[in-house]
């Protein structure tokens, strides 16, 4: 055993003394610990979903269907406990926050790089939330690829196509900087995985369960901020609730959705 792997502990392995130490209040208010705790919690945790969305496109894309199933399972699992989270936040009474809610200046989820671009990854097109970023930064760039590259719902596409069925090529080599459309042509193809394709089926039915666990989250954090702020703007200004109530109730895989009513 080499004297490096000797050295190895829990510590050093997690990198506890970096992560423990980067809790730092702008306040003495007790409650800005949980505050801070919980939303580093949701950006370790958008981390490992960007790592296992990039991990499930390659799967999806190589045909390779039950590895797939088993990393929608896993996603599926985090996006519950991302849920679950906001029953933490939700502790925090609208005085408690108010009472350091100032020392956050213009700070604001909002600017959350990773959550916009897991939200690309999952399909959502809109360029303009580069504009909380500087053109030149990692976060900038890292968003920008993304609403350029394919998104799940495209690997997904070539997962049918790959197990034979006959999609609208224009639907395979669309612009993927575009917003995803409902194509009958992706529909038929569905209906059938669903009717003939016991693998094909489950694969459909965990990105229905992807598509609605995301959009649980939204209206969890809706309703966290709602009870905890009303209808003031958000930190930094952000617009709060009266623009998050705007992206509920947007499917990012339509077709999965529209032929609910043809099974």
């Amino acid at each position: 055993m080499s004297e490096k792997s000797k050295a190895l502990t829990y510590t050093s392995y997690l990198a506890l003394d970096e992560i423990l130490g980067a809790q730092r209040p702008r306040s003495d208010e007790h409650d800005e610990i949980l505050f801070i705790v919980v939303h580093q919690v949701y950006e370790l945790w958008f981390k490992e979903l960007l790592h296992e969305l990039g991990y499930l496109q390659q799967l999806l894309e190589d045909g390779q269907g039950p590895q797939a199933l088993s990393t929608l399972k896993r996603i599926l699992t985090i996006l519950k406990l991302v849920v679950a989270q906001i029953d933490v936040i939700e502790t925090l009474t609208p005085v408690q926050f108010l009472s350091f809610r100032d020392r956050l200046e213009s700070a604001s989820g909002f600017q959350s790089a990773q959550f916009r671009e897991l939200e690309a990854v999952l399909g959502r097109r809109d360029p303009t939330v580069l504009a909380a970023y500087q053109k030149n930064s990692d976060a900038y760039r890292r968003i920008e690829a993304a609403l350029q590259r394919r998104s799940l719902y495209d690997s997904f596409l070539r997962y049918l196509a790959a197990r034979g069925y006959d999609l609208p090529r224009d639907r395979l080599e669309r612009d993927v900087a575009l917003p995803v459309e409902e194509s009958e042509g992706v529909q038929t193809a569905i209906l059938r995985a669903y009717r003939y394709d016991g693998e094909a089926a489950h694969v459909c039915e965990r990105m229905v369960d992807v598509d609605e666990g995301f959009q649980e989250w939204r209206y969890r954090h809706v309703k966290m901020v709602e009870r905890t702020i009303g209808s003031r703007s958000g930190t930094g200004g952000s617009p709060g609730a009266k623009y998050l109530r705007t992206t509920l109730n947007q499917p990012m895989f339509p077709d999965l959705w529209s032929v609910r009513s043809e099974l």
